[in-house]
């Protein structure tokens, strides 16, 4: 089987080439009763199938980041590997840059992810790139849970990621990050669809993008409960109140970020951003497959408070 590049990747993310399917097999026994030749003849995983997918990333998070014990409900968001590590290298890379070239790893960073989901996976994979702490918050006091277990069965994990309850749905920071705290950045994958009926079409589609059959009530291949897909007014809604309440939390912050998924809703949030007083606003193209996304940054530090914020942590 030739090895191809997934070029829109990451440069040091883990899965630029094909999958070593004989390496993961290895790592997970059970996923061989998923593969099946493809289209061209390869063997290959059915990505509409949600088992498939969940066991493909349990082998993944084995073999390419030493994660051994990794599993929560079936109802809950499995989330593809290497587009989350996209997520964290690119914000690593801005992190970079504050840094004199160098990414800043270690105790001596600290990361909020707002949302953190039962699979808990943004902080494994910033755990283990880049040795991060990490601070994970969540509506669901079962996601907590679950992410809490992952987090225990795995010696890597611990000591690394504390999981706080948000118990006010409406509120992103408050209630949850204390006001003498400091957090060098948060990172957000927020709920993108705005009803189920928004959520369901969406599936349909990539079912069909995935085998080109057309279905009326799909199986969701990344799984995710409501909370994890749905809020009220969609991505743009949560963002836009993200900003808002990033404002008064400039000071316990130096940088904020979240992933944008439309493309339509990118001027609305940076017209936001400038009228509340951002100092600097990065966005940055992800890309995997056929998806695009963007990756909005901004920070309320000018650049020699932040070089200070730098000097008086990382230094």
């Amino acid at each position: 089987m030739t090895q191809k590049e997934k070029t829109r990747l990451h440069k040091r993310n883990k899965n630029r080439e094909r999958y070593d399917l004989s390496a993961l097999l290895a790592s997970n026994p059970e996923l061989a009763n998923h593969v099946k030749p493809n289209k061209y003849g390869e063997d290959s995983i059915d990505f509409a199938d949600p088992s498939a997918v969940k066991l493909l990333n349990k082998a993944l998070l084995n073999h390419y980041y030493g994660i051994a014990n990794w599993d929560f409900p079936d109802t809950n968001l499995c989330p593809p590997i290497p587009g989350r590590a996209d997520y964290i290298h690119h914000i690593a890379d801005l992190l970079c840059e504050n840094n004199y070239g160098n990414i800043p790893t270690g105790d001596k960073i600290i990361c909020y992810d707002i949302g953190v989901g039962a699979n808990c996976i943004y902080p494994i994979i910033g755990v283990t790139e880049y040795s991060w702490n990490f601070i994970g918050s969540d509506i669901d006091p079962k996601s907590i849970e679950s992410a809490e277990k992952i987090v225990a069965s795995n010696p890597s994990l611990v000591g690394k990621v504390e999981l706080r309850l948000q118990e006010d749905r409406s509120d992103v920071f408050y209630g949850v990050i204390g006001r003498e705290e400091k957090v060098d950045l948060c990172i957000c994958n927020p709920p993108f669809h705005s009803s189920r009926d928004e959520a369901e079409k969406g599936s349909r589609r990539k079912v069909k993008n995935l085998t080109g059959k057309t279905v009326e009530k799909p199986v969701l291949n990344f799984a995710g409960i409501s909370d994890e897909l749905i809020c009220e007014g969609g991505e743009l809604k949560f963002i836009l109140n993200m900003i808002k309440e990033s404002r008064n939390y400039l000071r316990n912050f130096l940088w904020f970020s979240t992933l944008v998924s439309k493309k339509s809703n990118v001027k609305s949030i940076f017209d936001k951003l400038k009228k509340s007083g951002a100092k600097s606003i990065r966005t940055i193209p992800m890309g995997t497959g056929n998806k695009s996304t963007q990756l909005v940054a901004w920070t309320f530090h000018t650049k020699e408070e932040q070089k200070e914020w730098c000097e008086e942590r990382w230094g």
